[in-house]
């Protein structure tokens, strides 16, 4: 790809990082390097299984512990997701990836692990042609500013509102 986009996939309804896996999985089918670097995901997810399949086409990195940050983020938290940060924008300066996805990063400069600017700088910094999808829910106006495409999922409808926990292989 000659010219990189920046797409974020943004909103309080589902299917931001199913899009992005979406995605990620249609560029490695078409040959692309991809590299998912999930912020704040640490534990098991029926993504991470699927992904493991593809892992000769797709690299997914993890950074996170298990659970939600709900709160003031730990220590650990800020550890990790500075940790994350910094390989993303590694990567993305590297040029090795043809399609990186930084999943959650809007959630992580929500809860302070980084600031805006210093994501906003990273896919600046990025090497010629690399595409980056950022994902999470209540996307910062300075990556809104620099962004080619922007979705946001809204929720019309959901059942987890008549109590219907997370269901393995769907929502988890």
């Amino acid at each position: 790809m000659e010219t990189g986009r920046v797409q974020v996939y943004t909103g309080d309804g589902k299917g931001k990082t199913t899009a992005a896996v979406g995605l990620a999985v249609r560029a490695a089918g078409a040959g692309l390097r991809v590299l998912i670097v999930q912020f704040m995901k640490g534990g098991p997810s029926s993504e991470h299984a699927a992904l493991a399949c593809l892992a000769d086409r797709i690299t997914v990195r993890h950074y996170g512990r298990a659970g939600f940050v709900h709160g003031d983020p730990t220590p650990d938290d800020l550890r990790l997701g500075r940790e994350a940060l910094r390989d993303a924008a590694g990567a993305l300066c590297e040029g090795t990836h043809d399609v990186v996805v930084l999943d959650e990063a809007c959630v992580a400069v929500h809860f302070g692990l980084f600031r805006a600017a210093e994501l906003v700088s990273a896919i600046e910094a990025r090497a010629k042609g690399v595409e980056v999808v950022v994902t999470g829910r209540r996307a910062p106006p300075e990556l809104l500013a620099i962004a080619d495409l922007i979705t946001e999922m809204r929720p019309l409808r959901h059942y987890y509102n008549d109590g219907v926990p997370a269901r393995r292989g769907i929502e988890a």
